[in-house]
């Protein structure tokens, strides 16, 4: 049965786990929504499925860019539309998936545009991004567009820059302007689930996960790039842990030290996830400690037998 089921929730609540098990007994394929998966060379760190096992059953929107190239929400679902649609016409099942709420919108709802703003004001934005740093910049965000900023890293600079040149430009948050002006990519629609953990249990998995990142070479992923000519500003190493470990790389940070604010960061990270998605009304949420329920309840819908809402 063709469908689209989009999986999403905070990082590390076991999505790609869930997708892979409704795959294997369904004949479903699988559709990275996942603003990090999409670079080459980025594997360890992003938790990107292993090679055998994205021959074993398909998965599609893995490796399209080069570190050094940006990729906005608004090209990515430019690329998934062709895949989503390639899918449905086989008459098969597609599992969206991915913890990136602004990646998820832009395929399943659309984006809003973005006005252009004067060159002078991108000139003093980046100006004031060299005295002031970076974390200046992104609270200023918060209190200026608290939307917009939710759904960003803290890393992501150019994001960050962007959104506040268009404050500046036009005096109302990128938010508001991108709500009054809807562009683009069509709205498709899909059953949205997604998996939840107890904050604590979600903290604790996330420092398990760091630690097993690193002792699976993680800082030699981050060195090869780095040896591959990857500089140590390019977009895909301002993800959270990359940029870390670019330091650590680098010379400019301890690996304890790095560990440490790894984890921090993704915790915060999660937070604002579970913040975006509860947002969402069309989602139905389950408890990721008991997955087979919500495995269950996409397949109920692949055979025709759950309702679900769709949106």
């Amino acid at each position: 049965m063709s469908a689209l089921v989009a999986i999403a929730g905070a990082t590390a609540t076991g999505k790609s786990a869930l997708a892979v098990a409704v795959a294997r007994r369904r004949a479903a394929e699988i559709v990275n929504a996942d603003a990090l998966q999409v670079y080459r060379g980025l594997d360890i760190g992003t938790a990107k499925p292993p090679v055998a096992l994205r021959a074993e059953i398909p998965h599609h929107l893995f490796d399209l860019f080069d570190p050094r190239e940006a990729c906005s929400a608004g090209r990515f679902a430019e690329l998934a539309n062709p895949v989503l649609d390639g899918i449905a016409a086989r008459g098969r099942a597609a599992l969206l998936v991915g913890g990136g709420g602004f990646y998820l919108q832009a395929i399943l709802d659309g984006l809003g545009a973005i006005p252009p703003t004067p060159p002078a004001v991108r000139t003093a934005m980046r100006e004031r991004l060299v005295r002031e740093g970076l974390p200046a910049l992104a609270a200023e965000l918060a209190r200026c567009d608290p939307e917009t900023a939710a759904r960003l890293a803290p890393g992501d600079r150019q994001r960050i820059l962007r959104a506040l040149e268009v404050h500046a430009a036009t005096g109302e948050p990128l938010s508001r302007w991108q709500a009054r002006n809807p562009i683009g990519v069509r709205a498709r629609s899909a059953v949205r689930i997604g998996l939840t953990l107890p904050r604590a249990l979600l903290y604790d998995r996330i420092a398990k996960r760091v630690r097993e990142m690193l002792a699976a070479g993680w800082v030699d992923e981050v060195a090869r790039l780095r040896d591959g000519g990857v500089p140590s500003s390019a977009p895909a190493f301002q993800a959270l842990g990359y940029r870390e470990l670019v330091a650590v790389v680098d010379g400019r940070l301890p690996l304890a030290a790095a560990e440490a604010r790894i984890v921090t960061a993704t915790r915060r990270y999660a937070k604002r996830q579970e913040t975006w998605f509860r947002r969402d009304p069309r989602i139905r949420w389950f408890d990721a400690r008991r997955s087979e329920e919500a495995e269950c309840f996409i397949e109920a819908i692949l055979t025709g037998e759950g309702g679900g809402a769709r949106a």
